[in-house]
């Protein structure tokens, strides 16, 4: 005889907005971001993240909140983070994958500052922006690191990645679909097995090494991205540049969409946030520029 599969909140979309009605009822009443942060689709996250225990993602969501509340991380703006993006360690790719996904390209190798808070500053705006720029109904992203030029002297701290991976994995639960770690070196499986300790299990699952040389990996990667979009350094044919000025222009009319959306006051929040800029080195309003294919 065949054993009838259970039947768990993941197959019944009843259940499953029973459990984000039970979950908005138990966080009570929202306002201001918090109640703009708190979609349905938010707490959907939040329940997977914590196998749809209510009581588990209704805590994991208020540290969040909590976390939200003090990081500020919608109010941070490129030109507070840009010096740690001039040599393109992290930014934004210009096409997706397949699945219509927002791609985010690391180049660790590219590592030319020591800040471990500036570091992580950084990478927290380029996750907002991805998030900003994912397609309708499309809730992750996918990451492409890239070790070229990688070595221990680029390496960041292991208490700057337990940081990093803290936070995207108890504040942005289920936005990674995957990470394609290409081609990384021996030195790295030492730096790997220490950080790897602070994952959890289903993070562990979307890391994925890939090799140039290995015939899986070489059809692993066309599985998720077009050979004509995916740069030469991933095994495509595509070419990764990263210009710092015109990607800067495009971040600098990203923050105006951010600010929109969250419904800040720019002019105020400039002067309050006490980042060290006057009013008058805001940047003007960019030069529309071409729309890249995606």
């Amino acid at each position: 005889m065949f054993l009838r599969r259970k039947h768990t909140q993941k197959d019944d979309p009843e259940q499953r907005d029973s459990k984000i009605s039970e979950l908005r009822a138990a966080i009570g009443p929202l306002s201001g971001r918090s109640s703009k942060y708190c979609t349905d689709a938010c707490l959907r996250r939040y329940l997977e993240a914590r196998n749809w225990n209510v009581d588990k993602a209704k805590k994991m969501l208020e540290e969040t909140l909590k976390w939200r509340s003090t990081y500020k991380p919608e109010e941070i703006r490129w030109r507070e983070v840009a010096h740690e993006g001039e040599t393109g360690k992290v930014s934004r790719a210009n096409f997706h994958d397949l699945q219509g996904r927002t791609v985010l390209i690391m180049r660790p190798g590219m590592q030319n500052t020591n800040s471990g808070e500036d570091n992580i500053r950084h990478l927290v705006y380029l996750l907002e922006n991805a998030i900003m720029n994912l397609a309708e109904g499309q809730e992750q992203m996918s990451w492409l690191i890239d070790f070229t030029g990688f070595s221990l002297n680029t390496t960041i701290s292991i208490k700057t990645a337990r940081d990093i991976i803290y936070i995207l994995q108890d504040h942005y639960p289920e936005r990674l679909a995957v990470a394609f770690l290409y081609n990384p070196p021996k030195i790295f499986e030492a730096f790997y097995k220490a950080t790897r300790y602070f994952l959890d299990a289903k993070t562990v699952q979307k890391v994925k090494f890939v090799y140039p040389k290995n015939k899986d990996s070489v059809e692993l990667m066309k599985s998720y991205f077009d050979v004509e979009n995916l740069p030469s350094e991933f095994g495509g044919t595509g070419t990764l540049k990263y210009d710092h000025e015109e990607f800067s222009r495009l971040m600098a009319q990203d923050d105006v969409k951010t600010a929109k959306f969250w419904g800040i006051d720019e002019k105020h929040h400039h002067i309050a946030n006490g980042n060290g800029h006057s009013v008058a080195e805001v940047a003007p309003q960019p030069a529309p520029i071409a729309q890249k294919s995606s």
